[in-house]
């Protein structure tokens, strides 16, 4: 425990980059998910190709692959980012393609008589997702989007090939000094743990609290 408490300080500052990260990585990713999902039930036809394409083609690479090809790709475009940057961008692609399929199954998953008694009553287009469509279909989404929001706090930890200094990378650079392999990587796990049961807490919460019988 004498190493651990040692090395507190570049432990939390790694915790800190990787809820930072996380954090930013799930509001982008909600965002492009939002645009994507109602793109793929309502968009033209032309918007909903694109979105597919994006959605599948980024869906069926691996994350590491990603990771290293926008962060050498971006170099190769002369956009001379950080690695940092680089990693959020890699990261909010995959969570914004997968959150896209969140919404559209949980919007596709409302009958389409709402929509039909929406109109009925004079609502607009977005009058009807907001009021209508989406408070229905948001217990349906919560599920999926909270396993989504823990797989990309595990994600994270590869922005440490990057060379960024999160939590992994932090513990690494201490196990390197160290050698004490098996406490730092249990402390390393119990880390993101507290994190991803404290997600999964709020979920439990909120999807009570919107819940519909």
């Amino acid at each position: 425990m004498e190493t651990v408490l040692a090395s507190w300080p570049l432990i939390m500052t790694g915790l800190r980059v990787t809820l930072q990260v996380s954090g930013l990585v799930l509001l982008i990713g909600t965002v492009i998910g939002l645009i994507g999902g109602v793109s793929l039930l309502y968009g033209p036809p032309l918007l909903r190709w694109l979105v597919r394409v994006y959605v599948d083609i980024i869906r069926g690479i691996p994350l590491l692959v990603l990771l290293f090809a926008t962060f050498y790709g971006l170099a190769a475009l002369g956009m001379q980012t950080s690695a940092l940057v680089s990693g959020v961008v890699a990261l909010s692609a995959f969570c914004g393609a997968h959150i896209s399929e969140v919404i559209r199954g949980g919007i596709g998953s409302i009958p389409k008589g709402q929509t039909d008694a929406g109109k009925a009553i004079g609502l607009t287009f977005l009058q009807r997702l907001r009021y209508v469509i989406f408070p229905q279909a948001l217990s349906r989404i919560l599920p999926p989007w909270v396993n989504t929001a823990a797989e990309m706090v595990k994600a994270s930890s590869l922005i440490s090939l990057l060379s960024v200094v999160d939590l992994m990378l932090a513990i690494q650079q201490i196990v390197g000094r160290t050698r004490e392999t098996l406490l730092l990587y249990a402390v390393a796990a119990l880390l993101y743990f507290v994190i991803n049961y404290t997600i999964s807490t709020i979920g439990l919460i909120l999807e009570d609290r919107f819940s519909y019988s």
